[in-house]
């Protein structure tokens, strides 16, 4: 289990901080309107490591077996590597290449919720968005929460993963 688990999920660490530092360093990260959709679909797809490396273990190293726990298991362990990979990235970014990040897509945000709001909610809301800003931008916790968003969505590839490939004797 340790080889299969070490082996997917270096490959899930490197696609992972590759898939999700590719539309930044290509100049697309001040695009927030695709922001979110192209960083969810990168931590997607590097999760898909998670089940060939659920489905190498059941058919290379167990004899054709996996049981739910195990699959989950190995999936969490795989889905860590991920999640450090885009966390190591998100950390970079936020520190090295764009430093202002929090405060630009703070700026971002206010301008489209005053176009979408009235002058009351955008009151309230704009206090409250810049508060959690001051809360949660640094760029240590942005890095957590990346980290915890990739292990929330790689439990749930790891359950999925693990339904359909479980086989018992």
């Amino acid at each position: 289990m340790k080889n299969t688990v070490i082996k997917y999920g270096l490959y899930a660490l490197l696609s992972g901080f590759v898939l999700f530092g590719l539309p930044f360093l290509l100049g697309m990260g001040t695009n927030y309107d695709y922001g979110e959709l192209i960083g969810y679909s990168s931590m997607i797809i590097s999760l898909l490591f998670v089940y060939f490396g659920i489905k190498h273990y059941r058919d290379k190293v167990n004899n054709g077996k996996v049981s739910l726990g195990k699959a989950i298991g190995i999936g969490m362990l795989i889905a860590l590597f991920s999640a450090v990979g885009v966390a190591i990235f998100d950390y970079i970014y936020t520190t090295q290449i764009n430093p202002d990040f929090a405060s630009d897509y703070l700026e971002y945000s206010l301008k489209k919720m005053e176009a979408n709001l009235s002058p009351e909610e955008f009151k309230t809301e704009s206090a409250k968005l810049t508060q959690q800003m001051k809360d949660y931008g640094s760029p240590s916790l942005m890095a957590l929460m990346m980290f915890a968003t990739v292990v929330i969505l790689g439990f749930i590839i790891s359950l999925i993963s693990g339904l359909i490939l479980q086989r018992k004797n």
